[in-house]
C-alpha cells in the first residue's frame, strides 16, 4: 500500500496487521478442519454434511487469500509458518478424532462462532478508519454467519431424523 494509503488510516497499522495475521491463522486452521472433516465424517446425512464441509473449506481458503492480500497491501508479511498458526490463532483447531457427523458439525459450529466474534471485533476496530479492510472483513463475516447457519441447519435435520426413528 502506498504511503498516503497508510497515512489516511485512522489506526495503528501494525496492530491491524497483527489482528489480520491471527485471523489468517484461523482461516488456515479452519480450512484444514473442514477439509479433513469432510474426509473422515460418518453417520446420518453424511453426504449433505460433507457437501457443506467442502464448500466451507473452499470459502476459508478464499478468506485466507483475501486476508493475506490485505496484509501485504498494508505493508505487512502474512504469517509464514504453519507452526505459527497454533501460536497466534484466536479460534484454535479441534482434530476430528470422533468422526461422527454431529461431533464434527459441533466442532465446526464452535469454530464459526469464534470466527464471527473475531471478525466482528476487527470490523468494529476498522469502522470509519479503514474502508478497504472494512469491506473485506464484512464480506468474510457475512460468509461466516452463513456457515454457522448452514451447519446448524444440517444439525437440526439430523436431530429431526433421529427423533422420528
Amino acid at each position: 500500500m502506498g504511503t498516503k494509503g497508510v497515512e489516511i488510516l485512522g489506526l495503528d497499522v501494525n496492530e491491524l496487521i497483527d489482528l489480520l495475521n491471527k485471523a489468517l491463522a484461523d482461516e488456515w486452521l479452519a480450512y484444514y478442519q473442514y477439509w479433513i472433516g469432510a474426509k473422515v465424517i460418518k453417520g446420518p446425512m453424511r453426504e449433505a454434511a460433507t457437501a457443506e464441509l467442502i464448500e466451507h473449506a473452499n470459502d476459508e481458503l478464499r478468506h485466507a487469500d483475501m486476508v493475506s492480500n490485505r496484509i501485504v497491501q498494508l505493508g505487512g508479511t502474512p504469517v509464514l509458518s504453519p507452526q505459527e498458526w497454533y501460536e497466534i490463532t484466536n479460534c484454535g483447531y479441534e482434530a476430528p478424532e470422533d468422526s461422527f457427523v454431529k461431533k464434527i458439525l459441533e466442532q465446526n459450529i464452535k469454530g464459526e462462532q469464534c470466527a464471527i466474534q473475531v471478525y466482528s471485533n476487527i470490523l468494529e476496530k476498522v469502522k470509519d478508519k479503514d474502508p478497504v479492510t472494512y469491506e473485506i472483513v464484512l464480506q468474510i463475516l457475512t460468509d461466516e454467519i452463513e456457515h454457522e447457519d448452514d451447519l446448524q441447519a444440517v444439525m437440526e435435520d439430523i436431530e429431526l431424523m433421529q427423533r422420528r426413528d
